[in-house]
């Protein structure tokens, strides 16, 4: 086990969640159901194939049935640098794990740091993005058996995209209409390998790929009739298995939204705590 799931597994248990160890201590606060904080995760840093380095990053919504929207500004904010570094202004429930990528500066030292601040609830917590050799993650490959993450592209023959890589700089772009439903479809493939941190089989059988899509940002309410979307399998494809989710997707106003896909492998959310290995993307959708 890598470094990463070593810290992963001595993570905290809060209300059932496990937590990772960067998500800070000193803020044990249970979940509730609403009046809570939301606290940033620093997965770890990983090396992108072309020698960059980005940060991976999640969030722990201690809250069980509230939702949150935080406008970047003075209460969802990354500096220095920020305000406004990709991350998401609308905050699901619960533990979110590797939500999105924040480039790492070529200059930058195992000194320096960002920090993503949130207010939620009147209650701001904070937490450092650092380079450090014990934050180092291997999201693209488990080396142990080889699992890679499923790749995942929103065009028949698109480009394709492979592991926690979701960042506005690379965002798809579509336009939608608030007079008819909003149709996503994308494609997946995957090699159908299996990561645990513990070794252990899986205890019931899971589709080889599952999804979801989820609001990242937008002015209005977001609504799909599918949020985890079936992945069906193709008669024909890549890999050992090549499949299709498609789901529809409504909006309460015009505007421009930012939405969230996660497809993880068959080792399930955060890779079971272990890292790897999962793909998000972001799409852009400009309501009319």
């Amino acid at each position: 086990m890598n470094r990463f799931g070593l810290f992963c597994a001595a993570g905290l248990m809060a209300g059932g969640v496990l937590v990772s160890a960067q998500v800070p201590a000193a803020i044990p606060e249970p979940r509730r159901g609403a009046g809570a904080s939301v606290t940033g995760a620093f997965e770890g840093w990983y090396y992108n194939p072309d020698g960059t380095r980005s940060f991976l990053i999640g969030y722990y919504n201690r809250n069980q049935q509230q939702e949150l929207d935080i406008p970047i500004g003075p209460n969802n904010h990354i500096d220095p640098g920020g305000p406004d570094m990709g991350q998401p202004t609308h905050f699901l429930t619960g533990r979110q794990w590797g939500m999105f990528s924040v480039p790492v500066p070529r200059a930058f030292k195992d000194t320096d740091s960002y920090f993503w601040e949130i207010t939620a609830n009147g209650q701001t917590t904070k937490i450092p993005l650092r380079v450090h050799s014990d934050y180092v993650m291997s999201p693209f490959t488990e080396i142990s058996v080889g699992n890679t993450p499923p790749s995942i592209r929103f065009e028949e023959n698109g480009k394709s995209t492979q592991g926690p890589l979701a960042n506005l700089a690379t965002a798809v772009s579509r336009t939608a209409s608030l007079a008819a439903p909003f149709v996503l479809t994308f494609w997946a493939v995957d090699d159908m390998k299996y990561t645990t941190g513990t070794g252990a089989p899986m205890s019931k059988p899971r589709p080889p790929v599952t999804s979801r899509w989820s609001k990242y940002r937008g002015p209005g309410t977001v609504t799909f009739d599918k949020s985890n979307p079936d992945v069906e399998k193709l008669e024909t494809g890549e890999g050992a298995f090549s499949g299709r989710a498609t789901t529809n997707v409504k909006f309460s106003e015009a505007g421009d939204y930012v939405l969230h896909l996660i497809a993880n492998d068959y080792s399930g959310d955060g890779g079971g705590g272990f890292g790897c290995c999962w793909s998000t993307a972001l799409v852009k959708v400009s309501v009319k």
